[in-house]
């Protein structure tokens, strides 16, 4: 069967711009590239624990065999809802699929027609989607600008919902969390937090950067998503009980999905039982961070925004940042350049990601094959 014209001119022009995807995996030895930020995707203890935890279950079950609501359900999944609002400090927590089903599920449901929706403008593409789901006007505000979002915020009308990352994906900056939390009180305004790149990292236990700054009371919704610190996969929604009922009546991705299958549940909770004792690891994450960014600033003046394990090294020339992570690659090192659409045009960067088990001597290995 022939495929459309139009969708292979758009093909075309993204192998004309250089910013063409394809699909491949990496035999480099040293990762600064995943998002398994504290390593427990490739602990022996983890996978050991998950094993002992899934022979207790005589009725274990591949998959889940259907939706929560239908047959999906099982009383583990509770159990670990509940361990999960108890941990990171909410009333109630409800299960998604992955972070990005999440933000579609509270976006598209939670703001209704006649309410408003004001987002970063470098929030996750998941909440984009959810946002284009949902029924309520939306306006976007410059990055981390409380100074732009009070002058969007004169178009507010019904319930005004402001969306954010606490640690955003791309340049590894956090959000101003405390003058986001006042600024929602003084206007009597709904804030949503996705804490994908802070849980597990902050905190004392790894709660995530809300509760390291003490504002769990004071946050409607946070996303805690699990495929990166948490080295697993699905996403958790914690906020009031009213919330978590909210969203099992009518958020239609939780409705319709098929629930995670068990053995997933239990990595989830076995993840979660060794945060506590990881403090050390989240600790050298960010030194290990710092360093980078202290090499990379006296070699070129620039200072990196992050305060995590996400380090944009921007080279605007698309061909350029190829050929450094070809070079990095064949010596072993996994980092991976970010092209547009994934960030605006003109701000093509290696994204370079810290991890608990990288070490200074592969960080010093990576600096000497950049090409600044």
């Amino acid at each position: 069967m022939q495929f459309p014209k139009n969708l292979q001119q758009k093909l075309n022009t993204r192998l004309d711009q250089g910013t063409y995807r394809r699909l491949k995996t990496s035999q480099a030895q040293i990762d600064f590239c995943s998002n398994d930020y504290l390593g427990l995707a490739r602990s022996a203890a983890l996978k050991r624990l998950v094993a002992l935890e899934a022979e207790q279950f005589s009725d274990y079950l591949m998959g889940a065999t259907g939706s929560r609501l239908l047959s999906g359900n099982h009383p583990v999944y509770e159990l670990l809802e509940a361990q999960l609002a108890t941990f990171h400090q909410a009333e109630a927590a409800l299960l998604f699929n992955s972070g990005y089903v999440a933000n579609l599920g509270i976006f598209s449901a939670v703001p209704q027609r006649g309410d408003t929706i004001f987002y970063d403008e470098a929030s996750h593409a998941s909440i984009k989607e959810g946002i284009r789901l949902s029924l309520a006007k939306a306006y976007s505000f410059k990055h981390n600008s409380l100074e732009d979002l009070s002058r969007k915020f004169k178009h507010a009308t019904g319930n005004a919902y402001i969306a954010v990352e606490s640690i955003y994906s791309m340049d590894g900056d956090q959000a101003p969390l405390l003058d986001l939390t006042a600024f929602c009180e003084e206007k009597g305004a709904y804030l949503i937090v996705d804490e994908a790149h802070s849980n597990g990292l902050f905190g004392p236990n790894g709660e995530g950067l809300v509760v390291e700054q003490k504002l769990a009371n004071k946050v409607f919704a946070r996303i805690m998503t699990f495929g990166k610190a948490i080295g697993s996969h699905g996403a958790v929604v914690v906020g009031s009980v009213a919330l978590r009922e909210y969203l099992i009546n009518f958020s239609r991705p939780f409705i319709y999905s098929t629930a995670l299958p068990l053995h997933t549940i239990l990595a989830i909770k076995g993840a979660y039982s060794f945060l506590p004792s990881l403090q050390a690891e989240r600790q050298h994450v960010k030194a290990l961070s710092g360093y980078l960014n202290q090499k990379i600033a006296a070699a070129t003046g620039i200072f990196l925004k992050n305060s995590g394990p996400i380090n944009g090294i921007f080279q605007n020339n698309v061909a350029q940042l190829k050929k450094i992570s070809e070079q990095l690659q064949q010596n072993n090192i996994d980092v991976r350049p970010v092209f547009s659409p994934t960030v605006p045009a003109g701000k093509e960067r290696l994204r370079v990601i810290i991890h608990a088990f990288n070490t200074q001597e592969q960080v010093d290995s990576l600096l000497q094959h950049l090409i600044f």
